[in-house]
């Protein structure tokens, strides 16, 4: 029989939950309570499910965001999640379908991109989406970090270090989110349920674990960072602390709270380890220690996936730190966003449009997603073989273009 791939309706919604936990490997079990709460701020217009006989054997769904792109602009994205197939329905084609109708409403109602995060790397390239930031997350030995034990955390720099609570999370919590993304590209836009689900409101996924908070506040008094993080209670047999801080969360707008906050983590008593959580690769953590292999890599992987709907709002939204022109040949098999551009860039602003020019640097869609946020090398793709160079020099002048000093940086699964 025909698998229907369509909408959920609300009576509906419970079973897609339950097909959703299936596919995530969860037990297949969901309260009354977690589907009103989770109904209450889903969007059932964008809730595909495909039903085998009544039966629903796979789900999607998609939302509107933000995602900060370089120099400070934005632009809308359909965020996709919780995308999962039945293991009795797998390999007929029904991932296929439910994001061609999805990335088809995302392209008529003007979305410039589409985002995700890849529970596999393999799975999403070929529907036009390229791993667009990394994340790193290192380990740190503080006993080895080389900090003097008798400074207390405290900040050399007129600020100081408060612990707060939730509440005031929740209240400050989005302004550094936002100066931050003026800064670094790949941020995405946090709902007023994604502060309340991150500061304990709300049905969790998981069992929630009470956090402490602690804010940064410059000589004026204004939050510029905070953190959100866990500690354990070990102990080995001679009485001596075993104890690991993990960062749950830790958003720093300015190099002074960044540095402020870290140095603070690395100084709580009783702690040896402190896991830092998902960092953009650059994040200069381990630099700040005296000593930085006391920072060890545990993570390296993609975080962020693009895949770019409107070529001309993506790169029209961003800055370039060099004038130049460059005309690129973008492929893209679905038909939503290929054909030839001219890009013409200077500090001073940026214009792109469709062109009949001959082209200077040819790739798939997916490798605009990796180029826009300034993540990628225009010359390492073409060693790659996943950009074509065709005017002599135009991949080091794409670098010039596209590359940023820091790193696009996506701390959030969604």
């Amino acid at each position: 029989m025909t698998v229907d791939v369509r909408t959920v309706a609300e009576s509906e919604f419970p079973d897609w939950q339950r097909a959703l936990r299936t596919g995530f490997l969860r037990p297949p079990v969901v309260s009354d309570e977690e589907v009103a709460d989770r109904l209450a701020h889903v969007d059932l217009a964008r809730t595909l499910g495909a039903f085998d006989r009544g039966r629903i054997v796979a789900t999607f769904r998609s939302f509107r965001q933000e995602v900060s792109t370089v120099g400070g602009g934005s632009v809308t994205a359909d965020a996709i999640s919780q995308v999962t197939v039945s293991p009795t329905h797998r390999r007929r084609g029904l991932l296929s379908r439910m994001m061609a109708a999805d990335l088809s409403d995302a392209k008529e109602r003007g979305d410039a991109v589409a985002t995700l995060i890849a529970a596999e790397y393999p799975i999403y390239g070929r529907f036009g989406f390229g791993a667009a930031s990394w994340i790193t997350e290192w380990s740190v030995d503080v006993r080895r970090a080389g900090l003097d034990p008798r400074r207390s955390g405290r900040p050399e720099d007129g600020g100081r270090i408060d612990l707060t609570d939730a509440e005031e999370i929740r209240k400050v919590g989005p302004e550094v989110h936002a100066r931050l993304a003026a800064v670094r590209a790949g941020m995405t836009s946090r709902s007023t349920r994604d502060w309340e689900l991150r500061t304990g409101l709300g049905v969790q996924e998981e069992p929630w674990r009470e956090r402490f908070h602690a804010v940064y506040r410059a000589e004026s008094g204004e939050v510029e960072g905070y953190v959100a993080y866990t500690a354990d209670d070990k102990w080995d047999d001679a009485k001596q602390p075993l104890n690991t801080a993990t960062v749950r969360d830790l958003i720093a707008c300015t190099p002074a709270a960044e540095r402020a906050l870290w140095h603070f983590l690395c100084s709580i008593d009783w702690i040896n380890t402190v896991r830092s959580g998902y960092r953009a690769p650059d994040d200069p953590l381990p630099l700040l220690l005296p000593d930085p292999r006391a920072a060890r890599t545990l993570t390296y992987a993609d975080m962020l996936w693009v895949r770019v709907l409107d070529v001309v709002r993506l790169l029209e939204s961003r800055t370039y730190p060099v004038t130049d022109g460059l005309v690129l040949d973008v492929r893209d098999r679905d038909g939503f966003a290929g054909g030839r551009y001219r890009l013409d860039a200077s500090p001073d602003g940026v214009s792109c449009a469709r062109t009949d020019e001959t082209a200077d640097l040819a790739f798939d869609i997916a490798e605009l997603g990796t180029l826009a946020f300034g993540d990628e090398s225009a010359v390492r793709l073409c060693r790659l073989g996943r950009v074509e160079e065709l005017t002599a020099g135009a991949a080091a002048r794409g670098d010039l273009l596209f590359r940023t000093p820091l790193r696009p940086f996506s701390p959030d699964i969604f």
